[in-house]
C-alpha cells in the first residue's frame, strides 16, 4: 500500500484503541478493491474529543469509527445524526462532508445484516429476549424494533435499567418492549415462546463466568445469538447447541457494521468475506501473542 498526498484517511478512535481489529479488516477490503484509502487507529482521551473532531475536519479525513468510551459523548458534537444514532443515543461512525460531520450508528443495521447472512430473512413478528441493557443491547433492540419485531423483552441484572431502556425505545418506535430483571419469574416463560435470544452481556468473553440464565430454558426452536465474538463459541452458544437451539456468534455483527461504515465513506460495497477473513486472522494473531 503506497500512501501519497492523494490517499484518503479513515480510522477509529477510542481510549484505549490498541485492541481494535478494525484496521486489518478495512485495509484488507481497500487493498482488494484497489482503493487509495488507509485506515488508522488513533487514541483519543475523553477531554480531547472536541479537538480531535475539529482536527479530523481540518485534515480532510473522510470518516472515523468511534469505539469506547466515546460513542455517547460524540452525539452532541455532530452537525446531523441518523435515526439509528438518535434512537441508540450513540455514534460509532463519522462521515465528513463539506465541513460538516454526520453521525451514524451502524451497529443496529450490522446486527440485522448478520442475521440475514445466517438465513434469518426477517425478524418481523418474532418474539425476542435480549440479555443486558448496555450499549450493545441498545443497538440490538433498536435494530429489532425498526425491523418490526412482534415483542421484545429486555432482561438485565438491574431491572430498572432494563425498564428505562424498554420505555425509551418502545415509546419512540411503537413496538412492544418490556424490561425485567434477570431473576424475574417471567423470564423462563418469555423464553419458552420466543423465537430469538440475543445476549449482549460482555461476561460471555470469560469462560469461567457461569450463564446468567438456566440452560434448561433454551429450546430447539430458539435461535441463540451472542454478540461476543471472542471466544468464537461462548458458554451460552455451547449450551444452545447442547439443547438443540441454533447458535450464532458475534463476528458477523462486527464485520457487517464495519462494512456499512465502509459503504458510508466510499459509496462502495466491500467484500464481507474478505473483511471476515482479515478479522479472523487478526484475532488469531492476538490469541497467539496472548498465549
Amino acid at each position: 500500500m503506497e500512501i501519497t498526498g492523494r490517499t484518503k484517511i479513515v480510522g477509529v478512535i477510542g481510549d484505549p484503541v490498541e485492541h481494535s481489529c478494525s484496521p486489518p479488516m478495512h485495509n484488507a477490503a481497500f487493498r482488494e478493491m484497489g482503493m487509495d484509502y488507509v485506515y488508522v487507529p488513533f487514541r483519543v482521551r475523553p477531554e480531547q474529543l472536541p479537538t480531535a473532531v475539529d482536527g479530523f475536519k481540518a485534515l480532510n479525513f473522510t470518516g472515523i469509527n468511534v469505539t469506547l468510551p466515546h460513542k455517547k459523548a460524540m452525539l452532541p458534537l455532530m452537525d446531523s445524526v441518523s435515526r439509528e444514532a438518535e434512537l441508540i443515543g450513540a455514534v460509532n461512525t463519522l462521515v465528513f462532508k463539506d465541513d460538516m460531520v454526520e453521525g451514524h450508528n451502524t451497529d443496529a443495521r450490522g446486527f440485522i445484516a448478520s442475521l440475514r447472512e445466517e438465513g434469518v430473512s426477517s425478524v418481523s413478528r418474532m418474539k425476542v429476549v435480549v440479555l443486558g441493557a448496555g450499549g450493545g443491547a441498545q443497538a440490538v433492540v433498536v435494530g429489532l424494533a425498526l425491523e418490526g419485531a412482534d415483542r421484545i423483552t429486555i432482561a438485565n441484572r438491574t431491572g430498572q435499567k432494563a425498564v428505562h431502556l424498554a420505555e425509551t425505545i418502545g415509546g419512540k418506535t411503537g413496538v412492544p418492549v418490556e424490561g425485567i430483571s434477570l431473576d424475574d419469574e417471567r423470564l423462563p416463560e418469555r423464553l419458552s415462546d420466543s423465537d430469538l435470544l440475543v445476549s449482549t452481556i460482555t461476561a460471555g468473553m470469560d469462560p469461567s463466568i457461569p450463564l446468567v440464565i438456566d440452560s434448561d430454558w433454551l429450546h430447539k426452536d430458539l435461535i441463540v445469538y451472542d454478540i461476543v465474538y471472542t471466544p468464537p463459541e461462548t458458554n451460552l452458544l455451547k449450551a444452545a447447541a447442547e439443547r438443540g437451539s441454533r447458535a450464532i456468534g458475534g463476528m458477523g455483527m462486527l464485520v457487517h457494521q464495519g462494512a456499512i461504515s465502509f459503504q458510508l465513506w466510499t459509496g462502495k460495497q466491500p467484500s464481507v468475506k474478505t473483511m471476515r477473513r482479515a478479522l479472523a486472522e487478526a484475532l488469531e494473531r492476538r490469541s497467539v501473542i496472548s498465549d
